[in-house]
Order: structure tokens, then sequence, then C-alpha cells
């Protein structure tokens, strides 16, 4: 499976960003597609993950109400709405396509990875 992440960039606290996170190729064994994001001098941690039929969703405690995550199955196509963003959310945020078992939330069950996209959220 190929990954591509965009809609990154540089932006105010409290406003608003969407991430898109397009697939492309052997998608018929990608059971969930999640993204997670690696900070300067941080482990890449966990941020939400989406199942592949878009029915089941997951998201760290640091986001959850404030992030959301969503799939358009004709464009599989992942999005991240991410909204009152706060400076700690600054980071390289990947999304990975898992098809294996493993808990959603570490990396290691997500076999393939899209280029990551920079968040910058200025205080």
């Amino acid at each position: 499976v190929q990954l591509q992440a965009s809609g990154g960039g540089l932006v105010q606290a409290g406003a608003s960003l969407r991430l898109s996170c397009a697939a492309s190729g052997r998608t018929s064994s990608t059971n969930f597609v999640g993204w997670f994001r690696q900070a300067p001098g941080k482990e890449r941690e966990f941020v939400a993950t989406i199942s592949w039929s878009g029915s089941t969703t997951y998201y760290a405690d640091s986001v959850k109400g404030r992030f959301t995550v969503s799939r358009d199955g004709p464009k599989s196509t992942v999005y991240l709405q991410m909204n009152s963003l706060k400076p700690e959310d600054t980071a390289v945020y990947y999304c990975g396509a898992r098809d294996r078992g493993g808990s959603v939330r570490s990396q290691s069950a997500y076999k393939d990875w899209g280029r990551g996209t920079q968040v910058t959220v200025s205080s």
C-alpha cells in the first residue's frame, strides 16, 4: 500500500488543520489506517486510527475531543481533522496502513507508511 500524507502547515494555537492520507495499491488487505506523530527528540506516538470500513475509531487521550479521524471510501482517503490545536501538537504527522494483528495503538502493527507532513503550532 502506498500512502501520501498532506495538509500540514504553520498555524496559531486554537486554529484548525485537516490532514489527508491518500491510499493506493493493494488496499484490500488493510484493516486500519492510523495517524502517528513524532516531535523533535521524542518517539513516534499514536494519535488516532480508523478501521478501513470506517466503523471503528480510536484516539489517544491527548487528542480526544479535539481531533476526528474519518474516511472517504470512494477516494480511499483518511482524514485527520485537528481542532483547538496546541503548541504541544507540533510534530511530523505520519499515516500508516495496518494489515495484521497487534494493538492498533502500536506502530509495529502498521506495515506501510507515508512520508510525514509537518504541523507547527505557535503560541
